[in-house]
């Protein structure tokens, strides 16, 4: 059987995969801690299942537009003037299944064979694989912990060619924690005003940050650049509403429109009940996104000065997100029985096996000096999993 030529470089998600097998080594009876989740642990509040309880009970069951309901796109609207003081039309905004979908058909409706679009690393694992789907090639610019994982100016003119159609911006960064300032927002709209090159922002974590640091959208910090770029979000973290399947889109209508074609004919609309609890997430109240940040930024702060305290690694304060990415070279070259750790897969690896503690390799985020771990876990497994990492690396010869 002969697959199609660019399935070469598609891999599986390797973070559903850490994920998966530390599911399938609990259910074994194996003692696993699991740090690889990309989902909160605290559940979907009430207000918002119950709208989807009174959705269910209404009959509302049955398909929707393929581009999502009035309704949602509404309060999408409404939340984008509020939050982040963007105008858009309901004709301007597509409700997907999921940030990453809507990403997905970002890609599709924007590139084709052989062009180019810039992804800073360390960066979300889909971002390559999206764009090998839509024959397009992505160049990576290297970014590290001394640039704090944000890329400059000066990096993004060097990349773009005449055949870049389109940069992804990731702020704030899963898998780092970085959140780029108002100021270096600017400095890369700069880059791009006054090209064809269009802007994807994804916003998925706007609402997860830190230490006083708010959020803006390169968007709201330069409104020339309206017309060249998407703004994506969605409800799966701020709300806790992973498997529910919200993600939406704004932008330029023609560009809306091209993704909604797209989506009409693969998925259709997404789930009419997950639409009703994603309007009530929107429009109901806001306090549950303050109680998960209280919770996160003590894990935070434990868990950095932990891993900073582990001889090899070193880790810097993420401003925002749920990860923590340490770089851990200082391990390599070392022993764990017979096997030599040459890199993020290898530590990552042993540390399951070894260890019984899952994190993901840092090197498909484009980062093989790096290892990343979720605190969206219990206070306690987070105490006991970097326990077992600092016992762990001190067996290393």
């Amino acid at each position: 059987m002969k697959l199609a030529h660019r399935m070469k470089h598609i891999k599986p998600s390797p973070t559903l995969a850490v994920s998966a097998k530390a599911k399938a080594m609990k259910a074994e009876g194996i003692d696993v801690i699991g740090f690889g989740a990309g989902e909160t642990d605290f559940d979907t509040p009430d207000n918002i299942k119950q709208a989807a309880i009174a959705a269910i009970e209404s009959g509302f069951t049955k398909y929707t537009p393929a581009g999502g309901t009035e309704e949602l796109k509404k309060a999408v609207a409404a939340k984008l003037q509020r939050d982040n003081r963007l105008t858009y039309k309901n004709s301007e905004i597509l409700i997907s299944c999921g940030a990453k979908h809507s990403l997905y058909n970002a890609f599709q409706a924007l590139l084709s064979e052989g062009d180019e679009i810039i992804i800073p690393a360390p960066y979300w694992v889909s971002y390559p694989d999206m764009a090998y789907l839509a024959d397009a090639v992505p160049v990576v610019i290297a970014t590290s912990d001394q640039s704090g994982f944000k890329v400059t100016p000066d990096q993004m003119r060097a990349a773009i060619t005449p055949r870049t159609r389109a940069f992804v911006l990731n702020s704030p960064c899963n898998p780092s924690g970085a959140a780029y300032s108002p100021a270096e927002l600017q400095a890369l709209a700069d880059v791009f005003l006054g090209t064809d090159i269009m802007v994807i922002s994804d916003e998925i974590y706007e609402s997860l940050t830190y230490d006083g640091f708010v959020n803006t959208s390169i968007v709201t910090v330069e409104p020339r650049l309206k017309e060249q770029a998407l703004v994506v979000n969605g409800v799966s973290k701020a709300y806790s509403m992973t498997g529910w399947r919200i993600g939406y889109t704004a932008g330029p209508a023609a560009v809306i429109k091209a993704m909604s074609n797209i989506q009409s004919q693969s998925t259709s609309n997404p789930t009419s009940i997950a639409q009703k609890a994603a309007v009530e997430a929107l429009n109901g109240p806001q306090d549950c996104i303050a109680e998960m940040l209280k919770a996160f930024d003590k894990r935070r702060t434990y868990m950095v000065e932990r891993l900073n305290a582990i001889e090899g690694f070193t880790c810097s304060m993420p401003k925002g997100a749920f990860y923590t990415f340490p770089n851990v070279s200082g391990v390599y070259g070392k022993k764990s029985g017979s096997t030599v750790i040459q890199g993020s897969s290898d530590l990552a690896t042993v540390l399951l096996d070894t260890a019984r503690v899952a994190v993901v390799a840092g090197s498909p985020f484009g980062a093989d000096g790096n290892i990343r771990l979720s605190y969206a876990t219990s206070f306690e497994n987070i105490e006991k999993g970097i326990d077992r990492i600092e016992a762990f690396v001190k067996t290393l010869v």
